[in-house]
């Protein structure tokens, strides 16, 4: 009987302890100069009034500084996080889980090569050899570029790589220190003021290069707050549905926040695909279609050297139930 008292005693401790370690507060990471719905939501406190927790906002550079600050406890919630770093960190044995996708932008994320250089697609074979890159490794951005380059028979062993996030790259394309650049938003369209695009968007998809972020939370505080979890994705998939039904109303108050002007916002958001949830909870997303292209990214990642091995499967950093949970709400 004292063996079973202990026991119980310590049971009413842990439940006791773990009433006391609810969440009060959160931290979600995203991107400057990426103008998505939900931030209407941020900038109007509607998180805070629906998760009934403070939330916290902090700007990154790259999806793969964003696994950084999750793996350091210091996020809990990465909007947009790029499918390349993703699957690096979730490769690497990071627990990561997808929860959602944020945004389809074919072309909202390119390579751009310095206009006075004359490289196009059909001389780029060529012309690249020996260029410097300026990309942020293991992002989006360097998985286009490396399946752009493919495309052209060439390696990244033929070009100089240099890791720059987009603001970087994109000053120094500006001043012609890097010959092409590759990333994303703002940076990008400052870019193109310099260069043009190797390909468009309709071209890369031709060739399968999908380009999307997904919503990603660390597993292990998903399945202690599954609740919180499905109310934060409600709050992101009703700004998603408002900003469908009237677009117009949201331009100042996206471009107030993330940085851009009117027109820089207008022109982000025309490049922006938004899954309905039901596409998402669909064979195409979430019912098998994102575990099956995470496997291809990081399988391609291992035969081009950057990452060591990738998972057997993929199904088990993508959830689907809190998506299902917040279409319920």
């Amino acid at each position: 009987m004292k063996r079973l008292t202990g026991l119980a005693a310590a049971a009413l401790l842990a439940s006791t302890t773990f009433v006391q370690a609810q969440v009060k507060e959160i931290t979600v990471a995203y991107f400057l100069e990426w103008p998505l719905p939900f931030e209407r939501a941020k900038v109007e406190g509607t998180f805070e009034k629906e998760l009934g927790v403070k939330v916290n906002w902090r700007s990154f550079d790259t999806g793969v500084a964003m696994s950084a600050a999750a793996a350091a406890g210091d996020v809990q919630f990465l909007i947009s996080q790029g499918v390349p770093p993703f699957v690096t960190a979730t490769s690497a044995g990071q627990d990561l889980k997808a929860i959602d996708v944020a945004v389809s932008y074919s072309d909202n994320d390119n390579c751009v090569a310095r206009k006075d250089l004359e490289i196009t697609k059909d001389n780029a074979a060529t012309e690249l050899v020996g260029k410097k890159v300026g990309v942020p490794l293991g992002t989006a951005a360097h998985y286009g570029f490396l399946k752009q380059i493919e495309h052209f028979g060439l390696t990244a062993a033929q070009l100089q790589v240099v890791d720059l996030t987009p603001p970087d790259a994109a000053a120094a394309i500006a001043q012609g220190n890097i010959d092409v650049f590759c990333g994303w938003g703002g940076s990008l369209a400052r870019a193109k003021e310099y260069g043009n695009v190797l390909l468009t968007g309709a071209e890369k998809e031709e060739l399968g290069i999908r380009i999307f972020d997904v919503i990603a939370t660390p597993g292990a505080f998903a399945a202690e707050n599954p609740d919180l979890v499905a109310k934060f994705l409600k709050v992101v998939n009703d700004e998603n549905a408002a900003y469908a039904a009237a677009p117009e109303g949201f331009i100042p108050v996206l471009a107030k926040d993330s940085g851009l002007d009117e027109a820089g916002t207008a022109d982000q958001l025309k490049g922006f695909a938004l899954p309905t949830v039901e596409e998402k909870l669909s064979d195409k997303w979430l019912g098998g279609g994102l575990q099956a292209y995470l496997k291809s990214v990081a399988d391609f990642f291992v035969t081009s050297g950057n990452i060591p091995a990738a998972l057997d499967s993929y199904d088990g950093v993508v959830d689907a139930s809190y998506l299902e949970a917040a279409s319920k709400l």
